[in-house]
């Protein structure tokens, strides 16, 4: 099994995700639920493409933190 992060993100109408681990790997939702599942999908794609491929898989490096400021 392996674990990448994913971002998910307001774009206009809908809900855009990405995972900096896996570039080109992008999946949209019209909820952040349908983003979500619409990108685990997309990433089990990729991540078959790539053992077809015969290419490596990333290791995931990506980590997320939120940050408070006081403003």
């Amino acid at each position: 099994m392996h674990r990448f992060l994913v971002i998910i993100e307001k774009a206009g109408k809908n809900y855009s995700a990405y995972s900096p681990d896996l570039p080109g790997c992008i999946a949209t939702g019209k909820t952040v639920t349908d983003a979500e599942k619409n990108m685990h999908s997309a990433m089990e794609m990729h991540v078959k493409g790539l053992i077809e491929d015969r290419q490596k898989i990333p290791r995931a490096a990506a980590i997320s933190e939120y940050i408070a400021v006081a403003v």
